[in-house]
């Protein structure tokens, strides 16, 4: 059970669970809210709080600090698992909530009434006869002290007489309502029988008109039917006539259609033409430009080459004058190097056999000059010591002399061997700067070639950057025509919409890009194709529903929705696929119905969209089949010209302009759409190409400027090089000639030595010989024998000499010249045509030549275009000429055609004005025949051979007869059978009312039987109860009902008895129903006597006790009526407050007793009913708000005893 919040003292959310099913037990404080909790539950139960005023109702509300409660709600969960209550479920949740101005229950969340919650409480056992099932503070008091009339009341209630005589009094306020009607009815019934007699008399009259009047009406139908039937052969010739005019209008207006689609087609092809003719002429210009430019171009290139080749000719003569004159050096040194090369083995022979030949004559001269001075030594020295003293002394200077001689030679040949490391380093430097000049060459060539590519490079980017800016232009031409198109066919489709719509769709569109919504996909009419046969009935089925705009959600929507209100931004229809849930629709199985939404092609997840649209619409093959499929299916036919059925019935078609289609002109949108989009990208991607040709270009022209720069620069550092390798040269030519001299000293520095040393061996030899004056005999022969051999070799050594000296002389005359002069002057020569060809070759002409031989290229290129471009627009304008010729032609046929069409439109409007008229005829002689009404079996054939002016004749008579009957009442007949209905209904609905009013009396005498039983039987119950509980409460004492009588009290005041009490004997509940005559009308009260003390003593009444003991009785009573009337739990509030200790031990042990069988839930002050109670509750009582939470037995009891 819940008590919810804001109810009287509790104002926040209390729950106050889990009850026990069996006895419960709330303590708390006096003021805390202890009462208002049972007041919740009486407040739910209907009990006590049942018509609230507003005034009641604001009572109920928590009033205490913070904000105002506005409303408050009490809501139970009963356990159901005993089914009492018929709902089916476990729980049941019973809610009644308040408020200022509403007061309504909720039973399972779901609201309902008030009658309905009751019924259900008394379904379930909570009876409005018996409210002792919950016993509020006072109850006990109030029945304590109340009178036996009153507690006769009660027991009446409990009873239930109060719904007996609830529906006894209904039955007699129907018994007086039928006596009432039953009188009403005679009166009416006498009227009406009054009338009839009258109606009687003037039915014979009536009779006589009734004939001649049906004569007439069959003359009328006569008369109409012919009428008609003229008619309806009139309608069927028109019919006829306006099928052939119609079909010819139609023939007409398909051949017109076609004529005006064919004239758009050629419109379009005319503008195609116009627009291909002006982008001709537009590239014919810019050829002419470019031609232009190119020519001229071509004359100063041509200018600027013939000026490098006058230069480079002059150039070429001297290279040539170079060349021959190197040719000549070259022819000179070759002859120079041969006679070098003939001279050199010579000398070299001449030189070795010289060599030879002057150390053998420096032999025999130091031989001969030592023998001579030898033999004048001899008569120079007196003595051998005199002589060796002399030896010694030369000896001596010619070792020192032999030691200069050495060291000067050494000199010499270390100066020799720096020359040597002189001319090695020079050549080895030498041989680095060929290496290196050669290298610079080659790097040299690389770069010129380079740079005539990159040069090369430029003028190709520069060409294809002309031509990527020619196609610029031209897009960019392109993209206005096709962006002016473009607008031109988005106008025509907005034209086919009113403004809002169009302003709205603009406006959803740009919302959806600037904010990226994800779930926006465009109007409807864009997400989907169709074959254009059927397009003409999509447009007649959708309509507007083309462009509603289909979103994924509501959401979404509501998004855009918000920034359009915001932007006031035009008006649209969204379509949130999350909310469309189209019906499934049974389409008929038939060739000439075909469902439309299946020749539509789409993404499945748009279907439901699709659906809402056109899934309930078929293509049929005419207006009249669509019609049946309308009726039959309930679904919408259309045509493949847009006539459409509805399926309530309205037809709608006619003429359709397909200039005017929405589809059409979305497709002419799309198409310019595209191609715009197309030229676009195309310029997008020029675009990108020239500005990477920019880039290329500054990257390529930068590339020029650096290899020039290193061009100039290895330009400039090859002239030192090559001046550095000719002084080498030069140098080391030198340095071999010093080398050359050096070693000729060396020579004569060792042949000096080579003498000195013989010399002094010669000295060395004569110290170890002994002293002679003159020489010995071999010496003497060995002297004239060298003698002569000198003369002998001295001349050849002269001869030898002077060859030698000649051929040497030649040699370095040769060489001299070759190094000096020759070979510097080649290298010269070399150098100035290596640098003349390499002007020549740096590539300047050749690029000249080059881009000369492309710009004559691409002059003839540029001719054949401009010839070609020529010839094609003068195609074009042929083929212009010729569409608009074939134009002019249509457009004649065509006015031609509008004006049939016009005559014969005009001639089917006069057939329709005549089919009017005569439909109008036919309906009128058909509203005629139907005012006739219904006709005598002999109407159809009597007059049928009749002439038609005979029965005109005839008809006019019977109207003159028919005039002597102006006074009749022709309604005679109507009002006698409408009375006589009136009189056998009055009649029958006065018997029902006499067989309804004696069962309603047979109900009255049932009901105040079953009342008198009800009460006996509830009496003899309670009486039961009360004495059976009485005798457990009070084991000693005895407690019995006592019922009075009216006959009792007669009785009792003819004896005098002031108190009127009954015989016990006589009036006891196990007695009563013996009792002759025990008419619930005798009953006038129900007393209580008891004894506490004896089961045989006298018993007192209620009054005589003491208020413990009348609280004790009290409550003995109440557990009588709940044991008699059982609920599905009681609420007992303090009723243990007045009895004394042992009564309340013995009324906490009855509790626990009925606690058994059903719920119990009390208050109380005192330890006895704590000590039986199953579950503890405590209510507290802080800032003036109340709150409930379980307790255990411990604490209840302290609290109690606290």
């Amino acid at each position: 059970m819940h008590i919810k919040k804001g109810f009287k003292s509790y104002k926040d959310y209390t729950a106050i669970e889990p009850l026990s099913p069996h006895h419960n037990v709330v303590v708390g404080r006096n003021g805390s809210g202890k009462s208002n909790f049972f007041a919740a539950i009486r407040f739910v139960l209907s009990d006590a709080y049942t018509h609230l005023s507003r005034e009641e109702r604001q009572a109920l509300l928590h009033e205490g600090p913070g904000s105002t409660v506005l409303s408050a709600y009490v809501e139970i969960t009963f356990d159901n698992e005993d089914n009492r209550f018929p709902t089916g479920k476990p729980d049941v949740i019973l809610r009644r909530t308040i408020g200022m101005k509403k007061d309504e229950y909720s039973l399972d969340r779901k609201t309902v009434t008030k009658t309905e919650v009751i019924n259900l409480l008394e379904s379930a056992g909570f009876s409005r006869s018996n409210p002792y099932y919950i016993v509020p503070q006072g109850r006990v008091t109030s029945l304590t002290n109340a009178k036996d009339s009153e507690r006769l009341a009660l027991l009446k209630e409990v009873a239930g007489t109060q719904v007996y005589d609830q529906r006894r009094a209904e039955s007699l306020k129907i018994m007086d309502e039928t006596k009432l009607k039953a009188e009403k009815i005679d009166e009416l019934l006498s009227y009406i029988e009054e009338r009839l007699d009258e109606l009687g008399e003037e039915k014979n009259e009536l009779n006589e008109f009734y004939r001649k009047d049906n004569e007439r009406r069959c003359l009328e139908y006569t008369i109409y039917s012919r009428e008609n039937e003229e008619i309806t052969n009139a309608l069927e010739t028109l019919e006829q006539d306006h099928t052939n005019a119609q079909q010819q209008t139609d023939a007409n207006a398909k051949k017109f259609m076609d004529r005006e689609r064919r004239l758009e087609e050629l419109r379009a092809e005319v503008v195609e033409l116009k627009h291909a003719l002006s982008l001709h002429e537009l590239e014919k210009g810019q050829l002419e430009e470019e031609y232009s430019s190119c020519v001229q171009s071509h004359a100063a290139m041509q200018s600027d080459r013939d000026q490098l080749s006058q230069a480079l000719e002059g150039s070429s003569h001297e290279r040539e004058d170079k060349q021959k004159a190197l040719a000549s050096l070259v022819k000179l040194i070759d002859e120079k190097e041969q006679q070098l090369s003939n001279i050199l083995p010579v000398f070299e022979q001449l030189l070795s056999k010289e060599t030879e030949v002057r150390a053998h004559l420096h032999s025999l001269e130091s031989e001969t000059r030592l023998l001579s001075d030898k033999r004048g030594r001899g008569t120079q020295f007196n003595s051998n010591e005199e002589r060796d003293a002399w030896l010694n002394n030369q000896i001596s200077i010619l070792d020192a002399d032999l030691k200069e001689q050495e060291a000067s030679g050494d000199f010499v040949r270390k100066e020799i061997d720096d020359v040597d490391a002189n001319i090695r380093n020079k050549k080895a430097r030498e041989a680095e700067l060929m290496d290196l000049l050669q290298t610079r060459q080659d790097v040299f060539s690389q770069i010129s070639s380079n740079l005539s590519e990159e040069q090369e490079n430029r003028d190709d980017l520069l060409d294809q950057r002309k031509e990527a800016w020619r196609n610029e232009s031209k897009l960019k031409s392109l993209i206005n025509t096709a962006q002016n198109d473009m607008l031109k066919a988005e106008q025509k489709l907005l034209s086919t919409m009113d403004r809002h719509m169009a302003n709205g769709l603009r406006a959803v569109a740009e919302i959806a890009k600037r904010l990226k919504i994800e779930g926006y996909f465009g109007p409807l009419c864009e997400l989907f194709t169709v074959d254009d046969r059927f397009k003409v009935a999509v447009e007649a089925t959708a309509g507007n529903s083309l462009f509603h705009i289909v979103v994924d959600s509501d959401e979404t929507a509501s998004n855009i929705l918000e920034v359009m209100y915001k932007e006031n931004a035009g008006r649209v229809t969204f379509m949130p696929l999350n909310k469309l849930h189209p019906k499934p629709v049974n389409y008929p199985e038939a060739s000439d119905a075909l469902p439309l939404v299946k020749r539509l092609k789409f993404d499945a997840k748009f279907e439901p969209a699709f659906m809402q649209v056109f899934g309930k619409t078929v293509v049929c093959p005419s207006l009249d089949v669509a019609s049946q499929y309308a009726r039959s299916h309930h679904l919408n036919g259309v045509t493949l010209n847009g006539d459409r059925s509805d399926k309530r019935g309205a037809l709608t078609g006619g003429y359709r302009d397909f200039r005017n289609s929405r589809l059409e002109s979305l497709d002419s949108v799309n198409k310019c759409r595209t191609i715009h989009e197309n030229y676009v990208q195309q310029l997008r991607q020029v675009e990108i190409d020239i500005a990477r040709l920019d880039q290329e270009i500054t990257a390529c022209i930068d590339a020029i400027q650096k290899k020039e720069v290193a061009f100039q620069q290895h330009s400039v550092d090859f002239e030192p090089l090559r001046n550095e390798e000719s002084t080498l040269a030069r140098e080391i030519v030198e340095l071999q000639a010093l080398k050359d001299k050096k070693g000729q000293m060396l020579d004569a520095i060792q042949t000096e030595c080579l003498k000195m040393k013989r010399q002094r061996d010669g000295f060395l030899e004569e110290l170890k010989s002994p002293f002679q004056n003159v020489l010995s005999k071999e010496e003497q022969l060995s002297l004239a024998t060298k003698l002569k051999e000198l003369g002998e070799v001295k001349p050849l050594y002269e001869d030898l000499n002077k060859k030698r000296i000649e051929l040497e002389e030649k040699k370095i005359a040769i060489e001299t010249e070759l190094h000096t002069n020759l070979y510097l002057r080649r290298k010269t020569l070399e150098e100035s045509v290596n640098l003349i060809t390499r002007s020549n070759e740096s590539g300047e002409m050749k690029r000249k030549l080059s881009a000369l031989q492309k710009l004559k290229t691409r002059i003839a290129s540029l001719e054949e275009q401009n010839e070609a471009l020529t010839q094609r627009i003068q195609g074009v304008k042929a083929n212009l000429d010729d569409v608009q010729s074939k134009i002019q032609k249509l457009e004649d046929t065509q006015k031609e055609t509008a004006q049939s069409i016009e005559r014969d439109t005009k001639l089917t409007e006069r057939t329709a004005a005549k089919k009017s008229l005569l439909l109008a005829r036919q309906k009128e002689c058909n509203d005629n025949i139907r005012t006739l009404g219904v006709l005598p079996d002999d109407a159809y054939e009597k007059y049928a051979s009749s002439s038609s002016n005979a029965v005109v004749k005839k008809y006019h008579k019977v109207c003159a007869d028919l005039k002597s009957f102006g006074h009749v009442n022709k309604k005679a007949f109507e009002q006698y059978t409408s009375f006589t209905k009136q009189r056998d209904s009055l009649t029958q609905r006065r018997d029902e009312l006499k067989r309804s009013q004696e069962s309603i009396q047979e109900l009255t005498v049932v009901l105040d039987q079953r009342k008198d039983e009800a009460i006996e039987r509830t009496f003899k119950q309670v009486a039961k109860n009360f004495s059976e509980i009485f005798e457990k409460l009070v084991p000693a004492g005895r407690g019995q009902l006592v019922m009075k009588r009216r006959i009792n009290l007669e009785q009792k005041a003819s004896q005098g008895d002031d108190d009127m009490d009954v015989d016990d004997s006589s009036v006891t509940g196990a007695s009563l129903f013996s009792q002759p005559n025990s008419s619930v009308d005798n009953y006038t009260g129900v007393s209580i006597s008891v004894s506490f003390n004896s089961k045989d003593d006298e018993q007192l009444n209620i009054q005589q006790l003491s208020g413990g003991q009348k609280s004790l009785c009290a409550l003995t009573l109440i557990f009588a009526i709940q044991r008699c009337d059982p609920a599905p739990f009681n609420i007992l509030d303090e009723c243990d407050a007045n009895l004394d200790a042992q009564y309340r031990t013995a009324i906490a042990a009855m509790v626990k007793e009925l606690s058994q069988t059903s719920q119990f839930i009390c208050t109380t002050f005192r330890p006895e009913m704590i000590k039986q109670a199953d579950s503890f509750f405590g209510v507290l009582f802080n800032h003036k708000v109340s709150s409930v939470q379980p307790i255990t037995r411990e604490e209840a009891a302290n609290f109690v005893e606290g």
